[in-house]
Order: C-alpha cells, then sequence, then structure tokens
C-alpha cells in the first residue's frame, strides 16, 4: 500500500535527511587507503546518533551494521569488515538510512579513494547524472516510469548497464515501501507521481555485464562479471511545485 506524506512529514524527513546527508559528507573525509570499511561503519554510526538521528539499517532484516559499504564490483549490501582494507584506486559506495522522529531517509554516494581508473570516474560521473535525471523526472503530470526512462537514457547513451535486477523504493514510514522505483522504464507507464508521495531513485551501474549475484554471506550483491559497479541515490519528495530533495545538507527541501 502506497502511504502520501503530509507537508509536516516532509519536512520532518527533511530534517532527519539533513543529518544523512551531513553523515555521507563527514565520511567522504575519511575515505582513503588504509582505512577499513568497519572503521567508517564506526564512524557513521557516532555521527548520525550524535547528531539526534538513528542509524536505519542496523539490525533491518537482521543486517549486522549501520552502512552499507560496497567497493568496486560490490553494487549494494556490502557488508563493513575491519578485515576489508580500502586501497588507491578502490570505487567505494556509502549507502546510509536515517530515522529522525519516526521518519526514514535513504542516501548513497559513490567516492573515489586516491585516484581513480578514467573508466570508473566515468562512470560513477554518470551515474550520478542518471540520478539527477530521475530527479528531475520526478514531477507530479508524471509516472514512475518516467523516472526509470531518465535514468535509462542518460546510462545507455554513455554505454553502460543498469542494474535492473535492483530498484529504488518508496520510503518515509519504513526503509521499504511501495511503490518501486525501476531505474528503467517507458513513459507515462506505471504508477502516477503524485503530491505526498516520498521515493527513493537510486540508480546502480555497471561498467560491464549488468548481471549480479549474491555472494555467500547472502547480503553483498556483486556484478556477475566482476566489472566495478556505481551506486547514487536521494529520497525525493514530489510535491505540487515539482521534486524536492530531502537527502541535503541545507536542512531544508530543494528544488531539483
Amino acid at each position: 500500500m502506497i502511504q502520501l506524506k503530509s507537508p509536516r512529514e516532509i519536512e520532518t524527513m527533511a530534517r532527519g535527511g539533513a543529518i544523512l546527508a551531513e553523515t555521507l559528507e563527514y565520511l567522504t573525509g575519511f575515505v582513503q587507503p588504509g582505512i577499513s570499511t568497519g572503521e567508517l561503519d564506526r564512524l557513521g554510526d557516532a555521527f548520525i546518533r550524535q547528531k539526534g538521528g538513528v542509524p536505519s539499517f542496523l539490525g533491518q532484516y537482521g543486517f549486522p551494521r549501520s552502512l552499507c559499504i560496497s567497493v568496486n564490483e560490490e553494487i549494494v549490501h556490502g557488508i563493513p569488515s575491519e578485515q576489508r582494507i580500502l586501497k588507491s584506486g578502490d570505487l567505494v559506495k556509502l549507502d546510509c538510512g536515517v530515522i529522525f522522529e519516526g521518519m526514514y531517509t535513504d542516501s548513497a554516494i559513490s567516492v573515489p579513494v586516491g585516484t581513480l581508473s578514467p573508466e570508473v570516474t566515468r562512470l560513477s560521473d554518470v551515474t550520478r547524472r542518471a540520478l539527477m535525471a530521475g530527479l528531475k523526472a520526478a514531477t507530479p503530470d508524471n509516472h514512475v516510469g518516467d523516472i526509470g526512462a531518465a535514468v535509462q537514457a542518460v546510462v545507455e547513451t554513455a554505454g553502460f548497464n543498469i542494474v535492473k535486477e535492483l530498484v529504488g523504493h518508496g520510503v518515509g514510514f519504513a526503509v521499504h515501501e511501495e511503490p518501486q522505483v525501476p531505474n528503467h522504464g517507458k513513459p507515462k507507464r506505471g504508477r502516477k507521481l503524485e503530491p505526498g508521495l516520498v521515493i527513493a531513485i537510486e540508480p546502480m551501474v555497471n561498467l560491464g555485464s549488468p548481471r549480479t549475484r549474491t555472494l555467500p554471506d547472502k547480503w553483498t550483491v556483486v556484478s556477475a562479471d566482476k566489472s566495478p559497479s556505481s551506486h547514487w541515490e536521494h529520497t525525493v519528495a514530489i510535491t505540487p511545485d515539482g521534486p524536492r530533495v530531502l537527502t541535503t545538507t541545507a536542512g531544508v527541501p530543494s528544488l531539483v
């Protein structure tokens, strides 16, 4: 069931989204060769709590840590570990959720460790541009399919592959809600967007094959051919005036 959010609930989400954005910005400063993904997780957990939020991923469906941290061919749901040490040339995806006054927000960024290869740099840049295209399509006169079509156009024009087995989602009263928001589609297809709908748009794009597999830990999803993957995500509210990104450091929803 799709649950629309009131203006007051959206404002609460914006405050939580600011904590989330500040957390990811804070962690970016620690992403460097020699740090473990486990340490990044501890830093993020402490920062969220210090700001008055609660990490929403911890314990969600049994997930053991506060952030999902995925490296290189790991697409999403990587489990932070003291044994996973970052090195120059890695692309690390920081995916995080925050609960603030009972409302959930969700966001992810791809961060270079040291110097990336030109092709992986381009992969991350294209994925971020695809996210922005999807956000701009999140208007009340559009449908879920318009978001997917906008993301797909950017990715495929650049020659990369969308991970179609994983999708964005509604968010707000829980970390995952209806509707699903695929990163591919056709305009004017699927659920019509309307004010009060809040969704997480999150392109996941592979340099190589779009196929995936899940590691034995039952969480980490990787590219089947071990090619690098990028992931960017924002929580966005549909408003009468257009899309408003809630996961920004401003603390106030920003119009795309």
